[in-house]
């Protein structure tokens, strides 16, 4: 990917849901909901303190996050569908 994030913006790529149930229905996609569970694939280097050194970003290329449903601003870069958000709107980290 040729795309930086800058100061604390994440690159998240969705994961995609189960789109049958426990019970073996099938679910069409224009009933399910966009996921908001993603992996990350690029992080910014972090935020400037006053003094001018740089704060890090707790999450990493690869971490699997959970974040708000309607948070990030949709992209689409190198024909993949990927979200920019600051690391505050993500909730946390799974596993």
């Amino acid at each position: 990917m040729k795309f930086r994030p800058l100061h604390d913006r994440v690159v998240v790529e969705r994961v995609a849901e189960d789109t049958k149930t426990a019970g073996g229905i099938i679910i069409p996609d224009t009933a399910t909901e966009k996921p908001s569970e993603g992996q990350v694939v690029a992080v910014g280097p972090g935020t400037r303190n006053d003094d001018g050194s740089t704060n890090t970003l707790d999450v990493q290329v690869g971490d699997r996050v959970l974040f708000g449903k309607w948070g990030g601003t949709e992209v689409k870069i190198d024909g993949k569908d990927l979200l920019i958000m600051k690391e505050s709107d993500i909730m946390g980290v799974i596993g």
